[in-house]
């Protein structure tokens, strides 16, 4: 039996954040469900409003798209991505 547990370093703020290998693949889901932090992200990055989001997922609460947000800024900070830059023209 897996323990769902909250990742390691993140700050409070974010602890409706879990992972656990057997709930999608271990990857950051809203306190423990099947909906993933990507998930989240992508509606709103498509241009759903958090209403819209609450509406078809009944289940979570605010707070979650929230942490969902939190979690998303704490990892690019975390983790650096190279971006190639254009030469200019």
């Amino acid at each position: 039996m897996h323990r769902l547990s909250t990742l390691s370093n993140m700050p409070p703020d974010m602890s409706r954040i879990t992972n656990d290998p057997a709930v999608m693949g271990g990857k950051p889901c809203i306190r423990g469900l099947r909906v993933t932090v990507g998930a989240i992200l992508g509606l709103l990055a498509s241009g759903q409003s958090e209403a819209e989001i609450l509406a078809a997922y009944p289940y979570l609460e605010q707070l979650d798209i929230r942490a969902a947000l939190s979690y998303a800024a704490w990892r690019a900070e975390e983790i650096d991505v190279p971006i190639h830059r254009s030469k200019a023209s």
